[in-house]
């Protein structure tokens, strides 16, 4: 049976979709862009919006239990591959071995000018 993960301390959807679904020990995020909690889309250095990208995402992990030590695949999405060494630093500082399976697409843009999203699948034991 599905289950909606709605995370207080992220920012809310703002579209027909969920935080997150669970089923049975799996959980799927949607993708987050780098937003606050109160809905505005932060702007300054690649660093700062990915870290806010990763706070949304645990907070949604964490609501449904989960940790970045369960997340076994990520997504991410940039606009620009020159960003993604430093995507790449901060998204590292928030995993530790072993690492999930992950890609990374290039992609013209993305919702309300963001430069990078990211989702994760999770699994408990």
């Amino acid at each position: 049976m599905k289950k909606k993960i709605i995370a207080k301390n992220a920012p809310k959807a703002t579209g027909p979709y969920s935080h997150a679904i669970q089923i049975g020990k799996m959980l799927f995020t949607s993708g987050q862009i780098h937003l606050t909690p109160d809905g505005k889309l932060l702007k300054g250095k690649i660093e700062d919006e990915t870290r806010q990208i990763l706070e949304n995402l645990k907070s949604i992990l964490e609501e449904a239990g989960y940790s970045f030590k369960d997340v076994v695949k990520t997504t991410i999405f940039v606009t620009d591959m020159t960003l993604y060494g430093k995507v790449n630093e901060v998204y590292e500082s928030y995993m530790t071995e072993p690492y999930p399976a992950r890609e990374t697409v290039c992609v013209k843009e993305l919702p309300i000018g963001a430069r990078v999203e990211i989702s994760m699948i999770a699994v408990k034991d």
